[in-house]
């Protein structure tokens, strides 16, 4: 899936995080979300690499990347520290200026790059998002319902530990085929690895601890950033599902354009066809997109 990617684990400190690169010209990192690893780049990073130079990396926590020392208050799992992963992660790789793409929580650990190093960051793109604080203040029964992950994960352990250990199969397919995407689009050896991406005890608790961390800290960091007025600079390109959540839940204020506009200066964005893993279903729309918003200008 990765044919002509290196692939490497680099140190940054606090754990290890693995990607694999490939392509030439301008730097563009590739971040991914639950339940996922890198592989959700697999049908769109080969072509990219065409344009750019792709780095697709997992998460702390996530993958094949190593898993931090836990804390009580789940400082280590923070999007804040995500974030210096990566900054440290491409700096290693010789990219000190970058462009940035994340899905889901990939999109959380980008935009949080692009607030607190604005200096290393180019371009900004947030896949199937809303920012986390604004999707706390808003939430209801509809959020609680198709947005499971975010009140299940970040339950006290070891309850949501022991679920996932139990049956992380269910907790795969239930993302693939329930959140609006085609499980058709997912082969048996990609489902099979975001399935063993989850049998790991140690990567299980780092992951309900990102959760725990995204209630907790990572509210609290946005709400610190809105208060001081700290805003995103570079230009912001937000793509969502035209059949997910975001392309109605958010339309009485102005939709997720508008609410990425409360943290940003320069916002453009549109529904893409598909569900929430549009770039898995529509890579070739998903494509021309980020290449058209990262095109060197």
């Amino acid at each position: 899936m990765f044919e002509d990617f290196t692939a490497e684990s680099i140190d940054v400190g606090e754990t290890s995080i693995f990607l694999r690169c490939a392509g030439s010209g301008p730097p563009l990192l590739l971040l991914h979300g639950f339940p996922q690893t890198h592989l959700m780049w697999r049908r769109v990073a080969p072509d990219l690499a065409n344009s750019f130079t792709v780095v697709c990396a997992d998460l702390r926590g996530y993958g094949r990347s190593g898993c931090p020392t836990p804390e009580a208050d789940h400082a280590p799992h923070t999007k804040r520290a995500m974030a210096a992963d990566m900054i440290t992660a491409m700096a290693r790789l010789g990219f000190d200026h970058f462009a940035v793409a994340g899905h889901d929580r990939g999109g959380r650990v980008a935009y949080r790059m692009a607030l607190e190093h604005p200096g290393r960051i180019s371009r900004l793109a947030v896949l199937d998002v809303v920012p986390t604080g604004a999707a706390w203040d808003r939430a209801d029964a509809r959020f609680a319902l198709a947005f499971w992950p975010w009140s299940l994960l970040a339950q006290p352990e070891p309850l949501p530990e022991r679920l996932i250990g139990v049956a992380p199969d269910a907790i795969v397919d239930n993302a693939l085929g329930a959140w609006g995407s085609d499980a058709v689009q997912f082969p048996p050896e990609v489902r099979a690895a975001y399935v063993d991406a989850l049998r790991d005890p140690e990567h299980v608790h780092a992951i309900c601890e990102e959760y725990r961390a995204a209630a907790t800290l990572d509210r609290m960091h946005d709400a610190a950033d809105l208060a001081a007025g700290k805003r995103i600079a570079v230009p912001l390109l937000a793509l969502w599902s035209n059949t997910g959540a975001l392309a109605t839940w958010y339309d009485d204020e102005g939709g997720p354009s508008a609410l990425w506009r409360s943290l940003a200066d320069d916002v453009r964005g549109r529904a893409m066809r598909g569900g929430h893993f549009f770039p898995e279903e529509s890579p070739d729309e998903t494509v021309a997109a980020m290449r058209s918003f990262f095109a060197p200008r």
